[in-house]
């Protein structure tokens, strides 16, 4: 299996670590650099079939392609992949998978029965154009008030009414250009708690753009690409973004702001 050998070595300017730098939000003339983790869609095909983007840290493909087919039942056996070829697709990668026949063929009839009886895709998204979409920039807008972020934590956390009861939820709120919370919206799926929150200013006609939201999560590119589609300027997370995340914020003109336990909050973009 050489391909899989060759899958283990990574090209070297992915492994590079990447700085970015940021500026605080209550004292703009402070600048510093911190690492953040990266962040890329990994588009798979078997046997020159597409069948899912993930998006994923571009370390360890190999196992991870690996284990994703052990554990989608694609294959029963390592063995059952005859080679791997890694591709790099600017932003994004691509994993060539060879499988052999028997796995191949139970592969087809699996999807076969998918779509005759859901209609849907198996895993994640089925096009890297989806992964990483044409999105229409946002008009340059202001940042929020620094006094808004201070304390943040303890003002969402009456909000949390789910997460109070139960733990393992993240919320998603709206603040309003004064800085007060007008909506919050909570799902195990931090994906799910932003659609359950732009589902509601829409439905309620609230502006989006005049406001901002607060995820408890990390900001990453898919909750990037809603917001902006959304039509929401600013994007506070209480994790780190990803790097893929902070390029796009500044290529869209997305205030991303990040604000840690301890630290002021930090502004990623613009800059």
């Amino acid at each position: 299996m050489s391909g899989y050998i060759c899958l283990e070595i990574t090209p070297s300017d992915l492994l590079q670590e990447r700085r970015y730098t940021y500026y605080q939000l209550t004292n703009q003339s402070f600048q510093d650099a911190s690492c953040l983790a990266q962040e890329m869609p990994l588009s798979i095909t078997f046997n020159g079939i597409n069948h899912s983007v993930m998006m994923l840290t571009p370390q360890d493909i190999g196992d991870f392609t690996v284990g994703f087919s052990l554990s989608y039942q694609i294959i029963q056996h390592p063995s059952d992949i005859l080679d791997m070829q890694l591709n790099v697709l600017g932003d994004a990668l691509e994993v060539e998978v060879t499988l052999n026949n028997r796995a191949f063929w139970q592969l087809k009839s699996t999807k076969r029965e998918l779509a005759g009886s859901t209609g849907c895709g198996l895993c994640g998204v089925s096009a890297l154009e989806q992964a990483l979409p044409q999105l229409t920039p946002l008009t340059v807008s202001d940042l929020p008030n620094a006094q808004y972020l201070q304390g943040l934590r303890e003002r969402i956390q009456p909000y949390q009414v789910l997460a109070e009861k139960s733990g393992a939820l993240h919320a998603a709120l709206f603040f309003d250009a004064q800085g007060e919370v007008v909506l919050c919206r909570e799902d195990i799926g931090r994906h799910n708690a932003l659609d359950k929150l732009i589902g509601a200013l829409y439905r309620q006609k609230i502006a989006c753009d005049q406001g901002f939201v607060v995820m408890t999560s990390r900001s990453s590119l898919e909750l990037l690409q809603k917001t902006v589609r959304a039509g929401i300027h600013t994007l506070v997370s209480l994790s780190a973004p990803s790097s893929l995340t902070v390029d796009w914020a500044r290529k869209h003109n997305l205030n991303l702001i990040h604000v840690p336990h301890q630290s002021p909050a930090r502004v990623y973009s613009p800059q």
